[in-house]
C-alpha cells in the first residue's frame, strides 16, 4: 500500500509539472497580451508551491522569487535580505503601494519586532536583479542594463521600498520637505572574487555609514558630486557609498534616507526574513501608477547598477 501511494504522489506530482510546463509555454508564447494572463500567473505560483517538498514556499514571495530568477538566484536573493532598523520614534513601515498608499494603513508599532502595519498590510521590499556575470551578460545586455566598467562580472540584487510619504522635518503636508511618496533602496552587489558590497540610498545619493562625509551625497547635484569625489578621493568616505556586507538597513525617520552601518541602540526592527519580497521585472513592464517622485523602475539604477544618484 506505501508503495503504490509512494507512487501515486510521483504521478500526481509529474502530471502537475506537466500542466505548470504548458503553462509556461504559454505565457511565454503570448507575453503580456494573453488574456486572464494575472490570473495564469498566479495559478502558477501556486502549483510550484504545491509540489515543492522542502517547506520553502511561505509568505515570503519565495515561490515569486522562483518564477522570475530561478531557485539558486532566488535563494541568493532571499539570503541576503537585510534586518530593518528604524530610527527611534518612527512608525511608518515600507508597504505594497498598489495596496496601501495613506499613511493610516503603513503605520506599525513604535517598538518592538514588527512584520505588518497596524491595518494588517505586510512589510514588502520589492526586487530587482542586474546580473553582469559571464554566463548572463548577453542577456543582461539585450534587456538593456548597463555592465560595463566596475560593473562587469559582478551581480546586483536591489531591494526597493515604498513609504506613502515622506519628510525631512515633520510627517504633514505643508512642512519642509514634504512629498507623497517615497521609494528608498539598499542595494547588494556580488563581485566575482566573493566579496560582498551594500549601500543604501540617502537622499539624492548612496552612503555606507552614517557620517558627516556623506554631505555631498545627501545633497545631490552638480556640487554634491564634486563634495563625493573629493572625499572619496582621499580615501574618507568608500567609492560610489559602497561598503562590506553587513545585513542591515538604517532606517531614518521622516525621510526614510538609509545607512548601511550606524552605531545608536535600535529599539523597533523588522528581522529574520519576515518581509515579503515581490519581484519587479512586470511591475516595471505593466505598471502606470502616477507617482509624486520617481519609482524605481524609472531610476537609472534600474539600468546602470553603479550609478551614483537616484534620479
Amino acid at each position: 500500500m506505501r508503495g503504490e501511494r509512494g507512487q501515486s504522489t510521483v504521478e500526481w506530482i509529474a502530471l502537475v509539472l506537466l500542466a505548470a510546463l504548458l503553462l509556461v509555454g504559454l505565457l511565454a508564447a503570448a507575453g503580456g497580451r494573453l488574456p486572464g494572463g494575472e490570473l495564469a500567473r498566479a495559478i502558477l505560483t501556486r502549483i510550484v508551491c504545491a509540489v515543492r517538498l522542502d517547506g520553502a514556499c511561505g509568505d515570503d514571495g519565495a515561490a515569486a522569487l522562483a518564477l522570475e530568477y530561478g531557485s539558486e538566484l532566488a535563494a541568493m536573493v532571499r539570503d541576503q535580505v537585510p534586518d530593518l532598523l528604524y530610527e527611534e520614534g518612527m512608525v511608518a513601515l515600507p508597504v505594497d503601494y498598489r495596496r496601501c498608499g495613506e499613511p493610516a494603513c503603513s503605520d506599525g508599532a513604535e517598538t518592538g519586532l514588527v512584520s505588518r502595519s497596524a491595518a494588517g498590510e505586510e512589510v514588502v521590499a520589492f526586487v530587482h536583479v542586474v546580473d553582469c556575470r559571464a554566463a548572463a551578460l548577453e542577456a543582461s545586455r539585450e534587456a538593456g542594463y548597463d555592465c560595463s566598467g566596475d560593473a562587469a562580472g559582478n551581480l546586483y540584487v536591489q531591494y526597493f521600498f515604498y513609504y506613502p510619504t515622506s519628510s525631512t522635518a515633520k510627517a504633514l503636508p505643508g512642512d519642509s520637505g514634504f512629498h507623497r511618496h517615497d521609494w528608498e533602496s539598499w542595494q547588494l552587489r556580488y563581485e566575482a572574487d566573493g566579496g560582498v558590497w551594500v549601500r543604501a540610498s540617502s537622499h539624492h545619493g548612496y552612503n555606507y555609514e552614517f557620517s558627516k562625509l556623506n554631505a555631498g551625497s545627501d545633497a545631490g547635484g552638480a556640487i554634491g558630486g564634486a563634495v563625493n569625489d573629493a572625499v572619496e578621493a582621499v580615501g574618507a568616505r568608500p567609492p560610489g557609498g559602497w561598503g562590506p556586507g553587513t545585513g542591515q538597513l538604517h532606517v531614518s525617520g521622516g525621510s526614510h534616507a538609509g545607512n548601511a552601518r550606524i552605531y545608536r541602540p535600535v529599539g523597533r526592527s523588522t528581522r529574520d526574513h519576515r518581509l515579503r519580497l515581490i519581484p519587479l521585472n512586470r511591475i516595471a513592464r505593466e505598471d502606470r501608477t502616477s507617482f509624486a517622485v520617481i519609482p524605481p523602475w524609472r531610476k537609472r539604477i534600474f539600468l546602470d547598477p553603479e550609478y551614483a544618484g537616484t534620479d
